[in-house]
């Protein structure tokens, strides 16, 4: 294949352009770190790398939040589903992931950023480790960690693809070329180059689906009249509609517990900043899918066959899951191409730079720090973020480029995030007091093995456990299975986090059985009752306390959340 030299020139342009940006930022930020280290001794170097010093302006952190979600999954998803089904279809990320970050925003973002007397935490693990310590809390790690980390993966591969199909590119030297390059200004400046690159790459996908869409809709190729009869709504047959819900509240609520996501609301300046934030992002999101939704809906009424150099109908799947590449290369001009392949790859390396932070910030702060090394050095957590960047970059490229399943893996991870990490997010936040770590880490693995017994057909997982309605010729699940796994999961772990509190506290097992040292009291039995004992303060003055007398007669009232 024949390498496309203006459309290479025009790519390396734009990645010189994300390159010297990021890199200038970074530079920026770090002058101005060290001139706030002088005046206050405190301050946090690797917190500062991760949540840009927690000084992200709205302006700044609503284009970085929209230009993550507006990946090139999200635009590549959006054209395909207009092609293939019509509105129904194709709303399901527009609406779902905006609805996402709206939920995310009015239940989440501000108890998240509120946390510590306002201080917030640091990482989306953070509530988990303070509420069934390091170790099993750093657990939940694993999900969130395979789900960025296939993600990263996946997106890489997508942009690999793109890059041969209409560069000619070689799709390994594509993908380490464009893996390079975000990890050198994320390696720089941290969240902050990450944020103010995705500001450019962000305006580059706007201008670059928009300026496409006349010379397609002008293209010979295109039947202007054939529009008044297609099916623009589309339709969701009978059967689907149980997996269609169960799709839409996988984006919609498994959308929340993504360590990218509350780096930007953890970033914020307060937490109402926050809130205001994840509203505008949906209202962005939800914008951001009109340019290639029209893409999508003008290639089904173009005459591939006769109309275009491609000479044949669009029908296999490999060739829909690259519909927008092929409306670039065959319904514009080569240069107008050029600056559509730019707005796609833009889209796609906002968001792998995004993972690539956000999995070095969790592991460099609840596994690393939290779990082996608590008295570690800022100096030294920095060079171990580092050094955290450069390898998950490197697992994510080296699934790109050799992991013929990746796609099958990110819907996998997907699911486990929403069947095992929003039911945890959720209880930690509002049922905290109902939960501790004997629950969690059942309803941890029930859920994760079940989700993977329910099969999956892009990994050749054969489903066994049959729900309701199970497809046997297709081999599909079409009972809304995912969202039965996950309310699930939150009746599990509220059911048996009830059992082991009374178990426990009721005296039936004694407390040296208490492997996760949840319920810390002493299993003899007592009775409270107070006397005053007189004391004096450092200003000599009588002061009168409640001291608690105990005896063995009746338990100890519980007037505290256990573990």
């Amino acid at each position: 294949m024949n390498v496309n030299i203006g459309g290479v020139i025009s790519v390396a342009f734009f990645y010189c352009l994300i390159l010297a940006v990021g890199i200038w930022v970074g530079w920026k930020e770090k002058r101005k770190f060290k001139q706030l280290q002088r005046m206050e001794s405190g301050a946090n170097l690797s917190e500062n790398i991760m949540l840009a010093g927690r000084d992200m302006g709205l302006f700044v952190g609503v284009l970085t939040m929209t230009a993550t979600w507006v990946a090139g999954g999200y635009i590549n998803g959006t054209c395909e589903s207009a092609f293939t089904g019509g509105f129904l279809k194709c709303s399901t990320m527009a609406i779902g992931y905006s609805m996402s970050l709206l939920l995310g925003g009015m239940f989440f973002a501000k108890p998240m950023r509120m946390a510590h007397g306002g201080r917030g935490y640091v990482t989306m693990l953070d509530p988990f480790q303070e509420k069934y310590g390091s170790r099993i809390g750093g657990l939940l790690f694993l999900p969130a960690l395979c789900g960025e980390i296939f993600w990263s993966a996946a997106i890489l591969s997508a942009l690999g693809s793109i890059f041969t199909v209409m560069l000619g590119l070689d799709n390994t030297l594509s993908i380490i070329i464009s893996a390079a390059v975000a990890v050198t200004y994320t390696l720089i400046g941290g969240l902050y180059s990450v944020a103010y690159t995705d500001v450019i790459q962000l305006g580059c996908v706007l201008f670059g689906l928009v300026f496409c869409i006349p010379f397609v809709w002008t293209h010979p190729a295109v039947d202007h009249e054939a529009m008044s009869e297609v099916d623009w709504l589309g339709t969701i047959p009978l059967s689907s509609v149980g997996s269609y819900v169960d799709i839409y509240l996988l984006i919609i609520l498994g959308g929340i517990p993504w360590q990218v996501y509350f780096q930007r609301v953890l970033a914020c300046r307060s937490p109402r900043q926050a809130q205001y934030l994840s509203y505008i992002a949906a209202l962005g999101c939800l914008t951001l899918a009109v340019p290639p939704a029209v893409l999508g809906s003008v290639a089904r009424v173009v005459d591939w066959t006769n109309g275009t150099e491609y000479g044949k109908e669009i029908t296999t799947p490999e060739e829909i899951k690259s519909i927008l590449p092929l409306i670039l290369q065959y319904l514009t001009p080569k240069w107008v191409s050029f600056i559509g392949l730019g707005a796609v790859s833009a889209a796609i390396m906002s968001s792998a730079d995004s993972t690539v932070l956000s999995t070095s910030s969790m592991f460099v702060h609840n596994i690393y720090k939290t779990v082996f090394f608590p008295k570690s050095s800022e100096q030294h957590l920095v060079h171990v973020m580092w050094v955290s960047i450069v390898v998950s970059a490197g697992l994510g490229t080296v699934m790109a480029l050799t992991v013929n399943t990746i796609y099958g893996l990110t819907y996998l991870c997907a699911d486990v995030v929403y069947v095992v990490l929003f039911p945890q997010l959720l209880l930690v936040i509002y049922a905290a007091d109902y939960t501790n770590t004997y629950g969690c880490l059942t309803a941890f693995v029930t859920g994760f093995t079940l989700r993977v017994l329910s099969g999956e057909q892009l990994l050749n997982l054969p489903a066994v456990i049959h729900f309701p309605f199970y497809d046997e010729e297709a081999g599909e699940q079409r009972f809304p299975f995912r969202t039965f796994l996950m309310l699930a999961s939150i009746i599990i772990q509220l059911s048996v986090s009830l059992i082991a509190r009374r178990i426990f506290c009721r005296g039936c097992l004694s407390s040296k059985y208490d492997v996760f040292d949840c319920f810390p009291q002493n299993n003899k039995p007592a009775t409270h009752d107070t006397k005053s004992k007189v004391n004096l303060n450092d200003d000599n003055k009588v002061v009168e306390e409640e001291t608690l007398i105990l005896s063995e007669s009746q338990p100890i009232p519980l007037h505290h959340s256990s573990r």
